[in-house]
């Protein structure tokens, strides 16, 4: 085999691996988007809560190429690029964003007020606390652990304020 037809071997198999691999991402992006709890929409964008908006419409722009449905051959790709679709749109509404963000306020106070809880009755933690200054408790609101709390809890505070309007609509 000659250097040229083992380069062009060599650039066919790159580029059907690439490909296979851009279909494999735009299939597990669909499925992430789907499995999405969806009262959350910085969870359908996968950003995190604190995400300014040209962090938004960057990152709608990244997936909305990847779940395209005339790119994306998973079958549900329409209903994934309208829950990015939608996610954005409740993102860039002023009201919207500042409803999500209110209940990300009161997750993170509800998570507050339980590690304060904690820590009085962990004497060492408590000293580091006072000795850092604030920056113990910021340390570890930046941590994954907290993060995940956190994202817990605004989906518990997001599905009692559903469950509550709902209510409310049955009422009327």
């Amino acid at each position: 085999m000659t250097r040229s037809h083992t380069h062009t071997h060599v650039r066919l198999f790159f580029l059907i691996s690439t490909s296979s691999a851009d279909i494999s991402l735009s299939l597990l992006g669909c499925c992430r988007i789907l499995s999405c709890f969806k009262l959350n929409a910085f969870e359908y964008l996968n950003l995190p809560f604190d995400s300014s908006i040209d962090e938004v419409k960057k990152q709608y722009r990244k997936l909305s190429l990847l779940v395209h449905p005339d790119k994306c051959k998973h079958p549900q790709a329409k209903e994934a690029f309208g829950a990015l679709a939608k996610a954005q749109q409740i993102l860039h509404d002023p009201s919207e964003r500042e409803y999500l963000l209110n209940q990300v306020n009161a997750a993170k106070e509800e998570l507050r007020a339980k590690r304060k809880k904690q820590l009085k009755k962990d004497t060492a933690s408590k000293l580091k606390s006072l000795v850092d200054e604030g920056k113990y408790e910021q340390e570890y609101e930046r941590s994954e652990e907290f993060q995940k709390q956190l994202k817990l809890k605004v989906r518990e505070l997001l599905t009692d304020q559903e469950w509550r309007r709902r209510k409310m609509q049955m009422r009327v």
